[in-house]
């Protein structure tokens, strides 16, 4: 196909005046597979799980930005909400749940992603043992991660208001903010959450997804 003139100056406006390009590059991974009573077995196979699947994330969209020319601003990966996850563990601790934080966490730097999502709960009728766990963890591991992000929906206009997660929440956002203000940055309270969701900081792989999935948002 050939291109007239007026298409490629368009084209170059849009790239060098209107700053055209691709916002992100998201992998979804599903991390159901993962699921393991005894902590460390879980963050060996979720460790092996990211890394495998994400290994030519990075590589693969640098040949995309090379090949047309436009840049892909951020690599990220979002994962099956980690509530599901610490659920099934034993120890139910809070330093359980930074084990697994930093597990995912480290992940991510291996494969040079900006960030990860998942360190999410859907609490908008009510808590299980591993939303409660994972929820009043968060101010600690944010604190303690760099690249991972978190959610929770705390309301549907379906189910209503979870009272009790908004009150929860609010706890959480002050802790954040008196460990590190910046950990606000990556936490989001949702209100009718989208199923799947590949927009940080509220990102993460929904449970109607395939095995793995690609988004790619533009601006």
């Amino acid at each position: 196909m050939r291109l007239s003139k007026e298409e490629i100056v368009e084209t170059i406006k849009m790239i060098s005046f209107e700053r055209l390009d691709i916002r992100t590059v998201t992998l979804g991974i599903n991390l159901g597979g993962c699921v393991d009573p005894n902590i460390d077995r879980m963050c060996k196979k979720v460790y092996k799980k990211i890394t495998s699947v994400g290994r030519d994330l990075v590589e693969e969209a640098k040949e995309v930005e090379m090949k047309y020319g436009l840049p892909i601003v951020n690599k990220r990966i979002a994962v099956t909400p980690l509530a599901f996850l610490l659920d099934a563990v034993n120890t139910k601790k809070e330093s359980t749940c930074v084990k697994l934080a930093k597990c995912v966490d480290a992940a991510a730097e291996k494969l040079k992603v900006d960030y990860i999502g998942g360190y999410s709960a859907l609490v908008h009728k009510g808590f299980t043992k591993g939303d409660e766990l994972l929820i009043d963890s968060i101010p600690k591991v944010l604190n303690k991660t760099k690249r991972l992000c978190s959610a929770v929906n705390v309301a549907t206009t379906k189910s209503g208001i979870n009272m009790d997660a908004v009150l929860r929440m609010g706890k959480v956002v002050k802790g954040c903010a008196s460990i590190n203000p910046l950990s606000c940055a990556k936490l989001v309270t949702f209100a009718n959450a989208p199923p799947d969701n590949p927009f940080m900081a509220g990102a993460f792989h929904g449970v109607g997804e395939a095995e793995n999935s690609i988004n790619v948002g533009i601006s």
